[in-house]
């Protein structure tokens, strides 16, 4: 072999070996689903376990990752998880919504294929399906920052997931009956951290441990089905660093609200006597408050935790004032989609508002939850395959809600609500409620800035209150009784994406829609073709595949 030819294989070689670490790293997780006996409130119940487990595995990832979930149904229904606030860049086909996916059904798998691209952050995933969040599946998934890029605190010792949320003794398909014969859920029966809720014993093992004077990483997350939740810690204050994908301004609290859906970043210094101490988790803007705990031990700690339990604050006013100390830290270095629509979203000009008004009424007698007098309900067929396979006109019709919805009291219909919207567009989304409970909303597919929220009724007067310099970007914006909030975002991510009610019998019934997004050159450069193992359904289930995209 000559000189020339050896130089030649070995850059050939060089060239192959760094297009195979040119990808970025895959991580591999199997999930067997299936049903088991908890007793999260000491009363055995049927809960929803994955890999024996519950709450469900925590996802550790790190920015870029690609993530592949091989989950296996055992239940008895058709199941679907979610993974809320991973933006799924360019692929819908894995977000997890009825109105995207066919469901597992049941005995069978379905492997989940997704790239938490350009993201940091914490986040949870959960089902969609029925209402089997009220029974578990749901879990943790933490997006680490990379090594280049710095994060604006010292790394903590250790870095803690906890999930907080209301929870009902009753099983998901009582629940799920109650909601079928048109009432509401009710009262929930206890708030739970981790899945569990120290009674105070003495018999509590920890669920977190402490060295003195280290500093730890809580990533506190509401996974409930209907109650804001105050998280606190007894004798420690709290430094908010991160906020569902956003670096924050660093300010200490005493309690933090954390409304359902929502994800915040706390650093935790265990700078107090060393012994046991509890967090708690107790419902917000409810008659009667129900109260969860959670112990941590300092690991040289000499005596049990007091009983005496820091008081949660009154009022929605005070969680309303504490929502406007949220500020992005604009100083820090993260992933960012849009960096220069990122700093400047304030002088970008607003192409469409849309408002979305939620109510309650009866609907043949039945409860229904409504966006601008429509009642989402999901079709067989999902409206994205629908869309893509050219039937969409047999599934659901486009814009069947207005933007500005004029009148309130008219008789709601139910139907596939589905909004096309303009690549690119800047847009802004006006939450209304008129109602007496507080709502919580979520958009897939996006980060979003939410510039305000405010009581009253919306006009284009209160665009002076808006925040345009540094509204933290997230995924989830409460809206407090008889109030409203905006939010700002471009629509850059082709796709059928969902806007929820985190509620979970709100979303079941109805108070729900999805927005359409088409790349008009239908190009791989703006969206992804359909998975070769995607799940068939519905009028779709039988008719060749369309012509994939191209670049």
């Amino acid at each position: 072999m000559g000189e020339g030819t050896f130089s030649l294989l070995v850059c050939l070689f060089a060239a192959a070996m760094s297009m195979v670490h040119g990808e970025d790293p895959y991580l591999f997780f199997t999930w067997n689903v299936t049903y088991g006996t908890i007793a999260p409130l000491g009363v055995p119940q049927q809960g929803i376990l994955i890999n024996g487990q519950f709450p469900g595995p925590n996802i550790n990832s790190t920015t870029n990752n690609n993530i592949i979930i091989n989950v296996f149904n055992n239940l008895d229904e058709s199941f679907l998880v979610t993974w809320n606030g991973i933006q799924h860049r360019k692929n819908s086909w894995q977000d997890g919504t009825l109105g995207t996916m066919c469901p597992i059904p049941p005995k069978t798998n379905y492997t989940y294929h997704f790239q938490v691209k350009d993201q940091i952050g914490s986040y949870i995933y959960y089902p969609t399906t029925a209402m089997h969040r009220a029974a578990g599946a749901f879990g943790g998934l933490r997006v680490n920052s990379r090594l280049l890029i710095p994060v604006p605190y010292a790394d903590p010792e250790d870095d803690y997931t906890v999930l907080i949320g209301d929870w009902y003794i009753k099983s998901h398909s009582t629940l799920r009956k109650i909601l079928d014969s048109g009432r509401s859920l009710g009262r929930p029966d206890g708030v739970l951290i981790n899945g569990k809720s120290a009674k105070g014993d003495g018999k509590d093992e920890p669920l977190f441990h402490m060295k003195p004077g280290k500093t730890y990483k809580y990533r506190i997350c509401n996974v409930g089905l209907k109650n804001s939740l105050n998280f606190r810690i007894q004798g420690h204050t709290m430094k908010l660093v991160e906020m569902e994908g956003s670096h924050t301004v660093q300010n200490t609290y005493q309690s933090l609200d954390v409304h359902v859906g929502q994800c915040f970043s706390v650093l935790v210094t265990a700078d107090q006597k060393p012994q046991e101490y509890f967090m708690i988790a107790s419902t917000r803007f409810t008659k009667s408050v129900l109260t969860g705990k959670g112990l941590i031990s300092y690991t040289n700690g000499k005596g049990p935790a007091s009983p005496e339990i820091p008081e949660a604050p009154v009022g929605w006013a005070w969680s309303l004032n504490q929502f406007r100390t949220f500020r992005w830290n604009l100083t820090s270095s993260a992933a960012r989609p849009n960096p220069q629509g990122s700093f400047h979203y304030g002088a970008i000009n607003i192409t469409r508002t849309i408002k979305l008004v939620n109510t309650a009424s009866k609907v043949d007698g039945n409860l229904r939850y409504a966006v601008n007098g429509m009642s989402h309900v999901d079709p067989p067929t999902p409206l994205k395959l629908a869309e893509y396979y050219g039937v969409a006109d047999k599934v659901f019709k486009y814009n069947i809600i207005s933007d500005d919805p004029q009148s309130q009291g008219v008789e709601v219909t139910k139907a596939p609500i589905v909004l096309n919207t303009t690549f690119r567009n800047f847009v802004e989304i006006i939450f209304e409620n008129h109602e007496k409970s507080i709502q919580s909303w979520h958009l897939d597919g996006y980060s979003f800035f939410a510039v305000a929220i405010e009581p009253g009724r919306w006009n284009p007067e209160r665009r002076r209150n808006y925040n345009l310099l540094d509204a933290v970007s997230r995924h989830t914006v409460q809206v407090f009784p008889n109030s409203w909030a905006a939010i700002f975002l471009t629509f850059d991510n082709p796709g059928m994406w969902n806007i929820r009610s985190e509620v979970a019998e709100r979303r079941y019934l109805g108070q729900q829609l999805y927005v359409s997004l088409l790349s008009p050159a239908r190009s791989l450069r703006d969206e992804y073709n359909i998975p070769d193992d995607a799940l068939l359904c519905g009028i779709v289930k039988d008719l060749p595949k369309p012509p994939p995209y191209s670049i």
